[in-house]
């Protein structure tokens, strides 16, 4: 656990800077030597228990995830082999909304009827690209993973709409510039500490408003539905002023939405499926509640599902 006393003596920071910024409080870092694998594989067995499930009933497997074990094989096909699982395998890299991507993609091969079981895992160790010089986003980010199982449901349950995004006129505002074809890997780039994540915070903070709301109202009224029938909202979780922005637009009552980000801060693809399965656990979702999961992330993209639990 890294809390914002620490980053006080790490950076020029402080944990009321940091509180009133962003309403984190403490963050998971990954033991050294610990891949994204590694934390993808308990978060997998736990959604197969769960779920009463082998692995040999995948049919599919994806990780969405921007910190790989590599660049290539892909992190799905690592965890395929540990899981003992046979499923096709591949990573989705849409930085935070990679979870929602991949429910919705699950969600359309099942609804093709080619696939009957789908493990969709956002899995990060996001301290590997974080620039712990840089105040700026070194007390922001955290290392989780989380699953889900999605599968056929009877009619009216389930993913009953989603809407997903993507604005790459701003793609350049969340980024690593250096280590892609663009700009291989050198000494230089190493130098210059261009392989850690770069962000350009009022630019991402104007846009996961504005998106966020904006995707989420259309796909509550495609789905037939109001904002006054979502029970639960679980968004990204990357700022709680974010949030409260949210909330405000979308004329809810606060204590609808779930934030734990004060303690685990910005996980990206793992933040959704961290919340939803502690709301799960803790019985704040129940079945037949209407959720709305609202993410926003590198793209920039955003995504919106609705579902009956």
């Amino acid at each position: 656990m890294l809390t914002n006393f620490d980053l006080e003596k790490m950076v020029d920071t402080s944990d009321e800077w940091i509180r009133s910024r962003t309403g984190i409080v403490e963050r998971r870092i990954a033991d050294a030597g610990t891949a994204t694998s590694d934390l993808a594989l308990p978060a997998a067995q736990a959604a197969l228990r769960q779920a009463e499930m082998e692995a040999e009933e995948l049919d599919l497997i994806i990780v969405a995830t921007v910190t790989p074990d590599m660049v290539f094989p892909c992190t799905a096909a690592v965890l395929q082999r540990r899981l003992g699982a046979e499923a096709a395998a591949f990573d989705l890299v849409v930085g935070c909304t990679g979870f929602v991507y991949g429910l919705v993609l699950a969600r359309e091969v099942i609804a093709s009827g080619s696939h009957d079981h789908v493990l969709v895992v956002g899995a990060e160790t996001l301290s590997t690209i974080t620039d712990w010089e840089d105040r700026s986003t070194c007390v922001l980010f955290g290392d989780a993973a989380g699953a889900a199982i999605v599968g056929p449901v009877e009619e009216g349950r389930g993913i009953l709409g989603y809407s997903l995004g993507n604005d790459g006129a701003n793609a350049d505002a969340l980024k690593i510039p250096a280590g892609g074809s663009r700009m291989p890997t050198s000494q230089e780039t190493v130098a210059n500490r261009l392989h850690y994540l770069t962000m350009n915070g009022p630019e991402v903070f104007k846009f996961a408003v504005r998106t966020m709301a904006d995707a989420s109202e259309k796909v509550v009224r495609a789905a037939g539905l109001s904002m006054k029938d979502i029970d639960v909202v679980i968004p990204h979780q990357a700022n709680l002023r974010i949030i409260d922005a949210a909330a405000k637009r979308f004329n809810l009552p606060y204590e609808r939405f779930v934030h734990n980000l004060e303690r685990y801060g910005n996980t990206s693809a793992a933040s959704i499926p961290l919340a939803l399965d502690e709301s799960v656990r803790e019985g704040r979702i129940k079945r037949g509640d209407v959720i709305l999961l609202s993410s926003f992330g590198a793209g920039l993209s955003w995504g919106s599902v609705v579902m009956r639990w």
